[in-house]
């Protein structure tokens, strides 16, 4: 058996069987529908008035505070691109932006990986299924700031569970400081991160996975296929577009991480763990100058609706 003929035969079947369902797709459609554009557009006009409200006109807002030299109490003045223009001279905030960078570069693939793995691990019926999908999802049902508590109050030295564990097995003296130091912090952030967010790309692959016929796996078992071959040429092709969606909900989520270093860290040592979403907030609530936090802002919304465009259009390609 080869990989060729595996590949041939699961997308063959899959072809069939969407060719069948979309011929019955298109045969109830010349059945049923009625083009009523009146009501179409009653009907989403809720739904367009609340966008409106409350995504387009604060976007707008914030565009054009982003022109200004908007101080939070005070009088302010238009200064066109000035804001944008001295990003570049701002050390803090290029910083707060590597720091995301690299941030969301260490978290970014173990969730999907490790969330992979529970969907794999989850997906049969087989006895305790049931429990372990709730205890993985379970972190991102109580919630990320919730989280960064506990973890913060066990990552305390001399009292932490964490710093008695390792205390006992003979790996530390039970009084590492963590969260003062800028490698240990960040590292112990990203466990943390991949903890919590893996419970969600489990479900969104769960889904995923689920929804393949179960027939294309008969066929790959006919030829005589193992299961990294059937997890290969049939799981993986077919739920590509819900990886693509975990890596963009990921992504988005790692560029506009608050919660967890404003919490854990607080931005520190000094100014090391600062993200772009706490360097805004400092700018804006602390410094006082709205204006150049509405700029960050902007230009942050359009990288990461840049990266989050790039990454759909690229793996829609490969589907």
């Amino acid at each position: 058996m080869t990989q060729q003929t595996i590949r041939t035969a699961a997308s063959g079947r899959w072809a069939e069987t969407r060719t069948a369902g979309a011929g019955t797709a298109r045969s109830g459609k010349r059945r049923t529908v009625v083009r009523q554009p009146k009501m179409g557009m009653l009907m989403t006009a809720p739904a367009f008035i609340f966008v409106a409200v409350f995504v387009l006109f604060p976007l707008g807002f914030a565009v054009y505070m982003s022109l200004t030299n908007w101080p939070l109490i005070g009088n302010y003045h238009f200064n066109g691109v000035h804001n944008y223009a001295a990003l570049g001279n701002d050390p803090g905030f290029v910083h707060s932006v590597l720091f995301t960078l690299l941030y969301t570069a260490i978290v970014t693939i173990p969730i999907l990986v490790v969330g992979y793995g529970m969907a794999v691990l989850v997906r049969s019926n087989r006895r305790g299924s049931v429990f372990l999908r709730t205890a993985f999802f379970l972190p991102y049902v109580i919630g990320l700031p919730t989280l960064s508590y506990i973890v913060l109050l066990e990552l305390q030295p001399n009292s932490g569970a964490v710093n008695w564990v390792l205390a006992q097995l003979h790996i530390t003296n039970g009084a590492t400081a963590w969260l003062v130091n800028t490698n240990l912090a960040l590292a112990a952030t990203c466990v943390l991160v991949i903890w919590f967010a893996s419970g969600l790309t489990m479900v969104l692959l769960l889904g995923a996975m689920n929804s393949i016929p179960g027939d294309l796996y008969e066929s790959a078992d006919t030829l005589g296929a193992s299961w990294w071959e059937k997890e290969r040429y049939v799981t993986l092709p077919l739920v590509r577009p819900t990886i693509a969606l975990s890596l963009i909900i990921s992504i988005i989520g790692s560029f506009l991480a608050f919660n967890q270093f404003f919490i854990l860290t607080q931005g520190g040592p000094g100014t090391s763990t600062f993200t772009v979403v706490m360097w805004i907030y400092q700018t804006a609530f602390v410094d006082l100058h709205v204006g150049a936090a509405a700029a960050m802002s902007i230009v942050l919304v359009a990288v990461v609706g840049l990266i989050s465009f790039a990454q759909f259009l690229l793996l829609r390609s490969n589907t």
